[in-house]
């Protein structure tokens, strides 16, 4: 182990916890803490705790509380449980840590992971993955210093890709195959129309004799791109460095791949490819979750962005991304239950965290967290999906769902709190959204420290451990500093121009103009104060 390297993402405080599963507490010296004079705000964000803790539960098999579905789904499934427990986490990090390895513990010997583990049964039938486990579980053993985890990680999830190159390349291409509905986790999309839900005899290693199957899935070979990414940096921390080097040109490889075989560049757009080699060109949420892992570069993404989830005529609608584009002639009307023919989804709402800001589009992300936010606030009953157009829940759908209220938590403290990347804290500034209303925000940071942002009338103050970070008045801004709470950069978080009063430390104030989605490197404006 090559605790250097590993410890650097970390920090001296989790570096001196007990490094182990007997170190992670269900009941963690300080939970998060928001208050706010919005009442119906408080309600709500109150309402999705409950729903959450709720759904924390004991499956068959594996004797350790993870974090299900929920409503309907009384179970944890691959493609979304452990990246909705690493949201978690921060309320029940033994739970986070139980949802990867629920998954790690189930493995079987030829490296296969389960697709989920149900109250009812253990499934295999098919791959369902869409947020790479390796990505979180490499965020979690990083940010929790829990070197036994990244261990585990790196051994069931360097296995678990042996697996997918054995059974799920079976055309040769160096791309990600889906055989069936569930492999995606798509059920009722005309993404996948007429093809079968699961694989034959519940065996994901073999699909239906059907003459479109298999298909070269972007978005399954994007999770495998962010897996190897996730997987490179693992070896990286244990020491194993040229480990780490192949598992970057493997991720470069199949990257290439994707971009090369899987876009078609007239659309701005990401298909499945058959195996007669024709695009199946409905254009879905497939696209953005190739931006979630990564996979295009800048000018790319800013095309893309244009012309499809930008767009309002395709996924920019009121309430932001319907799972097919609204242009689409396979979107489907009207939106049935449990639909990825159209609905805006929960989960895709949640998993826009990992890409909208590493795309410079905050200004918009923040658009779209407060429509999301009034939708759920309107209706509190925590379903799985809503009408894009209207905004209205699908009432058919079961109440309880726990993405839909990690969405209203998590972006309750992406508006106006803050959220951690490696070793950064970005404060989100927004004085005049309806969430900063008397309000007051503290939590545990990953290294120890009390972090706390106070609402004024007019702006924030920003504490750590009792320390005065900054203040900012008037204007919308993310304010990024080091783990010692030292400034590094300033971003438009808000459409427009945002004017801000901003006072670091104790220094006496600057007033400052800031473009959205614009980063101002702070050692080019030290010299104001």
């Amino acid at each position: 182990m090559d605790r250097r390297h590993f410890l650097a993402g970390t920090t001296a405080a989790v570096a001196t916890l007990a490094l182990s599963r007997a170190a992670i507490s269900a009941t963690p010296p300080e939970t998060p803490v928001f208050k706010t004079a919005n009442t119906r705000w408080q309600a709500t964000y109150d309402k999705a705790l409950a729903v959450l803790a709720a759904n924390v539960r004991t499956m068959p098999y594996v004797s350790a509380p993870v974090l299900i579905e929920g409503a309907t789904y009384q179970g944890i499934w691959q493609e979304c449980g452990p990246h909705e427990a690493l949201v978690y986490r921060h309320w029940r990090p033994d739970v986070a840590r139980n949802s990867h390895t629920t998954f790690f513990d189930l493995q079987r010997a030829n490296g296969q992971l389960p697709a989920n583990n149900k109250i009812t049964e253990t499934s295999f039938g098919q791959i369902q993955m869409v947020v790479p486990i390796a990505a979180t579980a490499w965020e979690l053993a990083r940010a929790t210093g829990d070197e036994a985890l990244l261990a585990q990680a790196y051994r069931a999830c360097s296995a678990w890709d042996d697996w997918l190159v054995r059974h799920r390349n079976t055309r040769g291409t160096g791309l990600i195959e889906g055989f069936c509905t569930y492999d995606t986790g798509h059920d009722n999309s005309p993404r996948w129309a007429g093809m079968p839900n699961q694989c034959p005899n519940k065996d994901a290693a073999t699909h239906h004799p059907i003459a479109s199957l298999p298909r070269l899935c972007p978005d399954l070979s994007a999770t495998v791109f962010g897996a190897r990414r996730a997987l490179a940096a693992m070896a990286r921390a244990l020491g194993h460095a040229d480990e780490a080097a192949r598992w970057d040109e493997r991720a470069e490889a199949i990257r290439r791949l994707i971009l090369a075989r899987l876009y078609d560049a007239a659309d701005s757009a990401f298909y499945d490819r058959d195996p007669q080699d024709r695009f199946v060109r409905v254009r879905g949420d497939v696209i953005s979750r190739v931006c979630g892992e990564h996979v295009v570069d800048q000018p790319m993404f800013d095309r893309i962005w244009q012309q499809q989830l930008g767009n309002p005529k395709a996924f920019w609608s009121p309430i932001p991304l319907p799972s097919i584009a609204l242009d689409d002639p396979s979107f489907v009307r009207p939106i049935p239950a449990n639909s990825w023919g159209g609905a805006s989804q929960a989960l895709t709402a949640l998993r826009a965290g990992r890409w909208f800001d590493h795309y410079g589009r905050s200004a918009e992300f923040g658009t779209m967290m407060t429509a999301w936010c009034d939708a759920i606030q309107a209706d509190a009953s925590m379903r799985q999906q809503l009408d894009p157009l209207t905004g209205r829940f699908t009432q058919e759908d079961a109440p309880g769902y726990s993405p839909a209220a990690l969405v209203m938590v998590d972006y309750t403290w992406r508006l106006v709190g803050f959220h951690e990347d490696a070793d950064t804290i970005h404060w989100n500034i927004r004085p005049k959204h309806p969430a900063a209303k008397g309000t007051m925000l503290s939590r545990r940071t990953d290294d120890g420290r009390i972090a706390t942002i106070h609402y004024s009338a007019q702006g924030a103050t920003l504490t750590l451990d009792g320390t005065r970070v900054a203040r900012i008045d008037d204007g919308a801004v993310r304010l990024t500093t080091d783990r010692n709470g030292n400034p590094t950069a300033l971003r438009g978080i808000e459409p427009g121009l945002q004017r801000i009063r901003l006072s670091v430390a104790n220094r006496s104030p600057v007033h400052m103009d800031l473009a959205a989605n614009t980063d101002y490197p702070f050692n080019r404006i030290r010299e104001n104060f």
